[in-house]
């Protein structure tokens, strides 16, 4: 006769926990004073915030020219943070919506922080199309909205018109998924709040959750719908951000590969930046019981596969341009590798393509301080990936007389740097206001082990 035995898999949540404590540990981090480090962190975030608003503010009040642009290279800084920051967000669609729909358990508990974080990170992404316009009280002009100037219209055929479809619908649907997932987290904290301010707050945002099985149905219902209209996006919305480039002449941009060359780096940079947020937040606030060795092995293990898309990416690139037999496309990418920016060229690819490999070894996916290590390397790569890709393009024309350099001034560094300010300042306040760990989802698993296994 068959005897089933428990499954030798580790449990999801470890500390052998119950109802009771999951909801009193993800409160207290909400309720308990700030320490020292979360006061470090917002002193060091909003500092680089306020850099970041003098520079843009100076650059408003004086104009574009005091980037460092020239009439070869018109876009680097600018749209290498925004592409940056677009891709940053991805990881957050992917953990919630299509991890979800897939089942996958292990999401549970970094699911709500990588929502924040992509909310955040598009937030940012956002910023930079408005503020290269050079007059940013005039945004509202790339909508398509009812106007008395004739015929006079948004150009639909623009990939810079599909950016703002694609951002904003992007920050909607996220925002929207987002907070509906807190709902039945944030009328547990309703219930607890002794303010009575608090509780007024809470009880606002919760909508009259009463956690009957009525509401519970159609709370799932609505939430899985939303995963599936957020999965389309994760695709969607940076393959929109590739056409910015693929459907131009440049040589190194005119390439159908992008799209899913740019999803993948995009899932790539995404996930090493909620490592680097989760290894933080679980050494900082003692979540090493919610967010254990598994979840950080899991994502570095996308990290691995996302990896090697975008290390098969730069190979066909390279590929590609030899067999057009294009003398154009030849001297692009030879000038990437050997030319005035080669050093950006190999720094992206040290970290890129040689980082990843370390994950091959359980001992290093398993070791929190080296892969945090490697999850900053990875997103400094990407980070370049974009400039390499932008800038090494433009400044070698077709014509050699116009070939010219770029170098970033000090307005497009402060503003680079203002842009990490706002993001991790936002997450900074996130995870003081509201439960960064979603209470009812992590409950669902707490004794969940995997399949059993039979002797």
């Amino acid at each position: 006769m068959a005897d089933h035995q428990t499954s030798i898999r580790e449990p999801q949540i470890h500390g052998n926990k119950n109802l009771n404590d999951v909801t009193n540990e993800v409160c207290n981090i909400m309720d308990r004073k700030p320490t020292w480090l979360w006061w470090l962190g917002i002193t060091l975030s909003l500092s680089a915030l306020t850099l970041g608003i003098v520079s843009v503010s100076y650059q408003i009040a004086t104009g574009i020219g005091t980037w460092g642009l020239n009439k070869t290279v018109g876009w680097a800084f600018d749209i290498t943070n925004f592409v940056f920051w677009v891709g940053i967000g991805h990881a957050g669609t992917l953990i919630s919506a299509i991890l979800f729909l897939f089942r996958q358990k292990w999401r549970t508990s970094i699911n709500r922080s990588a929502e924040a974080m992509t909310i955040f990170a598009v937030m940012c992404a956002g910023l930079f199309p408005i503020i290269h316009m050079g007059r940013p009280w005039l945004a509202y002009w790339m909508f398509p909205y009812p106007n008395f100037r004739g015929p006079l219209w948004i150009n639909f055929r623009s990939p810079l018109a599909w950016d703002v479809f694609a951002i904003g619908t992007y920050l909607i649907i996220s925002a929207t998924f987002w907070y509906f997932g807190m709902i039945p987290d944030l009328a547990t904290v309703r219930d607890r709040a002794k303010n009575k301010i608090k509780k007024f707050i809470f009880g606002a945002l919760s909508l009259g959750w009463n956690g009957s099985y009525r509401v519970w149905h159609r709370y799932e219902t609505v939430y899985a719908l939303l995963a599936g209209l957020a999965t389309p996006l994760v695709v969607s919305v940076h393959t929109v951000v590739s056409f910015d480039f693929a459907t131009s002449s440049i040589p190194g941009w005119h390439t159908t590969t992008f799209p899913p060359y740019f999803v993948a780096g995009a899932v790539f940079s995404g996930f090493a930046m909620v490592l680097t947020l989760m290894i933080i937040a679980r050494k900082t606030l003692k979540l090493e019981e919610y967010i254990t060795l598994n979840h950080i092995e899991n994502m570095t293990k996308v990290i691995i596969v996302t990896g090697g898309i975008v290390t098969a990416s730069y190979a066909t690139e390279f590929f590609i341009a030899w067999y057009s037999g294009n003398g154009f496309e030849q001297f692009v990418f030879l000038n990437r590798a050997l030319g005035p920016f080669a050093w950006a060229y190999w720094i992206m690819v040290g970290c890129n393509l040689i980082t990843p490999q370390f994950f091959w070894f359980r001992s290093i996916r398993r070791n929190v301080i080296i892969v945090f290590i490697l999850s900053i390397f990875v997103n400094i790569g990407m980070w370049f990936e974009r400039f390499v890709i932008i800038v090494t393009s433009l400044h070698r024309d077709f014509l050699p007389s116009a070939w010219s350099m770029y170098a970033p001034t000090w307005v497009e560094i402060g503003t680079l740097i203002g842009s990490f300010g706002l993001f991790f300042t936002l997450f900074l306040l996130f995870i003081r206001t509201m439960p960064m760990i979603s209470m009812g989802e992590v409950k669902s698993v707490l004794h969940f082990r995997g399949k059993g296994k039979e002797t």
